[in-house]
């Protein structure tokens, strides 16, 4: 019994041990161990994906406009309509394609998307490019993955870390 005892006791001191271990918050220089080497591969995707864009741009005479965040993009025709504003519902006809040029989403058999510009539920680069519309645009985006469907995709049509093209045109903005 004494021995069972002592056994258990044993159990229970590694078991906790472990448990604390394990669950012990990490000090700023381990997390910055981490953070340093995971920037560094970050970068060289962002370089990597920065490339294929200007490949794919070169390949199809585009000149492309490229803002801070990433997007590309070009406003090939313009509206004469108001500007887009955070807080207005934007109304689009929408194509997207990947850069290998497979049509993955259209408006034409789904119907055109709507959405409040600024509340988030699309990809981050579409808002982008809308704001720098006005009613009647229509305009080009190309979205790296961290601007559009991310490390996962969207887990039907649009492959983990894609990057994705987008021809829009601003239909109408509404008030919410």
């Amino acid at each position: 019994m004494k021995t069972i005892f002592i056994i258990s006791v044993c159990f229970t001191v590694i078991i906790f041990s472990c448990y604390n271990n394990a669950h012990k918050p990490k000090s700023e220089q381990e997390i910055l161990s981490y953070k340093e080497p995971l920037v560094k591969v970050n970068q060289i995707l962002v370089d990597r994906d920065s490339e294929k864009v200007v490949s794919y741009c070169n390949h199809h005479n585009l000149n492309l406009t490229v803002s801070e965040s990433g997007l590309w993009y070009k406003i090939y025709h313009y509206g004469n309509g108001d500007s887009a504003k955070t807080g207005k519902v934007a109304n689009i006809f929408y194509k997207i394609f990947l850069l290998n040029g497979k049509l993955c989403y259209t408006s034409d058999s789904l119907g055109p998307k709507s959405f409040k510009i600024g509340q988030g539920g699309v990809e981050s680069g579409l808002e982008m490019g809308i704001l720098k519309m006005r009613e009647g645009d229509k305009a080009k985006f190309i979205m790296p993955p961290n601007l559009a469907y991310g490390l996962i995709g969207d887990e039907n049509k649009i492959p983990a870390r894609s990057i994705i093209i987008y021809d829009v045109e601003l239909i109408k903005l509404t008030e919410y």
